[in-house]
This record gives structure tokens, sequence and C-alpha cells, in this order.
């Protein structure tokens, strides 16, 4: 069974599906996809993902505030904790650091991420880390910030060894999206290789970023099982390998998320 650890649930393209998520997941679930982490980019939208979590038991939510999001008001790491606690988050994130583009200015950026740091520590939760441009700054806040005994994924991982290297030193895993099968991706390819196979996460991201033979649509979960078959093809091993051991990852990162185990979500 494959796990998509992470998605955008509200915010995915459903007019092939009448507007409806319900056979967009159950399109996921025939392709052997069992579970899925819905990732929120800000805090407004936690109640429409507590509700989606309510209405299917093979779904978790994840809070946090996007690094290119812009509000009006910065939430405090007691604001994150608190808005965590309320909807029965399983993780904190996405956040991180963001600089290939100036929307949100940089020290706001890292401001942002420390405040969802703390309250990962806090809440004792894993953390879902976008980082693009920004290497060295991730890793250092990383390395003073999150426990190693919980820590957390790069989510969408598009840098070099080295970096995926020193993430998995401080106890984080390397998840990859599509972009692993696009053609001009010689040098993630060479990290779905490298990196051991027990700190590997696959996800889609969608609705962004939809893999090789679907590129130019509206990414969906079921084409997570399109990176695990690309990942078993660089590794040189069957996709069910793939598949077994990157959905016990994703519950060792992500305890709440097992059978038995979820979140206390008063939504449920």
């Amino acid at each position: 069974m494959f796990v998509d650890s992470h998605c955008h649930l509200d915010r995915l393209d459903l007019s092939p599906y009448g507007g409806d998520l319900d056979p967009a997941l159950q399109a996921a679930r025939h392709r052997g996809v069992h579970r899925f982490l819905a990732i929120a980019t800000s805090l407004d939208g936690a109640p429409n993902l507590a509700e989606i979590a309510r209405r299917h038991d093979d779904v978790d939510i994840s809070i946090g505030l996007h690094p290119l999001h812009e509000t009006a008001a910065e939430p405090d790491s007691q604001a994150i904790q608190a808005c965590a606690d309320r909807f029965g988050a399983v993780a904190i994130g996405e956040t991180g650091l963001d600089f290939h583009y100036d929307s949100v200015p940089r020290e706001t950026q890292r401001q942002r991420f420390v405040a969802h740091l703390q309250a990962a520590r806090e809440l004792e939760l894993p953390v879902v880390i976008h980082t693009r441009d920004a290497r060295e700054e991730t890793l250092a806040l990383i390395r003073e910030h999150v426990d190693p005994k919980v820590g957390g994924v790069l989510h969408c991982f598009t840098e070099d060894i080295d970096m995926a290297r020193e993430a998995v030193r401080s106890g984080f895993y390397i998840s990859l999206s599509g972009i692993v099968t696009f053609a001009s991706a010689d040098a993630l390819r060479a990290v779905a290789r490298q990196i051991p196979l027990d700190r590997l996460l696959i996800e889609t991201d969608s609705p962004f970023l939809a893999p090789v033979p679907y590129r130019g649509r509206s990414n969906e979960p079921q084409w997570v099982v399109e990176v695990a078959e690309c990942i078993a093809r660089e590794r040189g091993i069957t996709v069910d390998e793939v598949a077994m051991q990157t959905r016990a990852n994703f519950y060792q990162l992500f305890p709440g998320c097992a059978p038995g185990g979820q979140a206390d979500n008063p939504f449920v």
C-alpha cells in the first residue's frame, strides 16, 4: 500500500470528479494509496482540512503557515500550538524558508519558521519543511530547534545529496515528489538512489508538480504511484519494496497517523 505523505486536498482540481473530493480519493485507493497527509498552507485553512479528515478515516492533517503565504498578522508559537491542538494535527507545517521569491521578506520567513519549530518541539510533533534556495539557514535552524528524536521531513526535495545527508543526520526524512520523474531531474534521481531507503518518503504535493506522464495536468494523490515506480527503477528494486518501506517510514515519522494511533481530533 502507498502513502501520499504530502497533498493539499483542499486545493485539488476536482472538475474531473464533478467537484467532489470523495471520488478523487477513491481513484487513489483503487491504485493502492491508502493514507493521505493533508497539508495546511495557512491556519485559516485548518477547519476545512479538519472536516475532510472527519469524513475520511485515511486522511490526517498537518497545521502550519507556508513561508510564502501573506497574512495580516503573524502567528506566534502559542497560536500555532493552539490551532494544532484544536484540530488534531499530527504534524506542524508546512513551514520553512523560500528565498527564491521575495513575496514575503526573508526576516519574516525566518521568524515564522522559528515559531513553527518551537511549536513542533513543544508539542513533540514532526515538522514538514519547505526549503528553496535557503540551504544553510534551513539546516542551521533545524539543528538549533528540532529534537532529532522527533525530527521531520524535507518535503518535495530538490536540493543536492549533501543537504539530504545532513538533514538525515539531524533526524529528518527526505520526501520525493513527481519532480523526480522529470527529464531534467538527473541530480534528484541520484538522491533517490543514494539516500537510505529507510529515510525516504513519497508524495504528490498535489495539485502541483504532476509526474510524467501526467506533467502539465493538475496533480492528484493517485499519481504518487508514479513517484514510487521511478524510485524503484532507479534503485533496481520492486515497486512493492518502495511502497512497503516508505509506508513504514511514514508511520515511524508520523505515529499519530498509525492505525489505532490517530491524533486526538475533536472533529473525528
